[in-house]
């Protein structure tokens, strides 16, 4: 649904240059002057009204975010969002945030090959109809351009109420062969995760007793190797569980005994 927003949005938001980015072609490859720093840089694609990411920066303050959409109004909302964040830590304008207005067909144009080291896409768009696949932002030609500007530990985060485009973008991954992990299919099932951080349709999903699917696909090669050695660790961990246990079991078999 496209937002019509009231007089003045525009205005609003080109008084906000700190924050808000109209144009990112000037940025691309770039971004870390704009932050002023070389900590990691994070990305919400559609961020919506900015809870997620604006919680994100303040849960996260070493690491730089931006959040990504392209109607002036949610940008102009996330920008209040952000500033009444930080303004609880006292602090007026955020530090490790940019909020950026563009359409993400042209992300390639905003960021260089490398720049981003994670992407997160909580609740996108669905698309239903087989005929607007290609609009899914989980769809491979979308993958591709994250896959390209994604650094050595590239991650994507994946979150939606939509069963279909869950299975949509799980299949997605998989044709592209690539590593995913902490698949759920469920969510919250147990109890609110609290570590992570959730949006505003998330909260209103999970008060409805939506189930939210989730899962982290792994891009980069260092990100790869982290995951594998990960992996490795667990199993030595769980085999020597195995052992300890059978070790510490009490033998049931009867007593030998001799005789003379």
């Amino acid at each position: 649904m496209r937002l019509r927003g009231r007089k003045g949005i525009l205005e609003a938001i080109e008084n906000q240059k700190d924050l808000c980015v109209l144009d990112a072609k000037p940025h691309k490859g770039r971004w870390r002057e704009f932050f002023g720093n070389d900590n990691p840089i994070y990305i919400e694609l559609g961020m919506g009204k900015g809870k997620f990411i604006s919680e994100m920066s303040v849960r996260n303050p070493h690491i730089n975010f931006i959040g990504v959409d392209m109607y002036d109004e949610l940008i102009r909302r996330a920008s209040e969002k952000a500033r009444n964040a930080w303004a609880e830590q006292g602090v007026d304008s955020p530090p490790n945030l940019a909020l950026l207005r563009v359409n993400i067909e042209g992300i390639e144009e905003m960021f260089a090959p490398g720049e981003i080291q994670r992407i997160h896409l909580n609740f996108s768009d669905p698309w239903p109809k087989a005929k607007h696949a290609r609009r899914r932002l989980t769809h491979r030609r979308f993958v591709a351009k994250y896959m390209e500007i994604l650094n050595e530990r590239g991650e994507i985060h994946f979150k939606t109420d939509s069963l279909s485009l869950f299975e949509f973008s799980l299949n997605s991954f998989a044709d592209m062969e690539l590593v995913m992990r902490n698949i759920s299919l469920h969510l919250h099932k147990d109890e609110i995760r609290d570590d992570l951080v959730l949006t505003e349709y998330e909260s209103k999903f999970v008060e409805r007793g939506n189930n939210i699917h989730r899962v982290e696909v792994v891009i980069g090669a260092e990100a790869l190797a982290a995951h594998r050695k990960a992996k490795l660790e667990a199993q030595k961990n769980d085999q020597s569980e195995e052992t300890s246990t059978a070790v510490d079991e009490p033998s049931t078999a009867p007593a030998a005994t001799s005789e003379g």
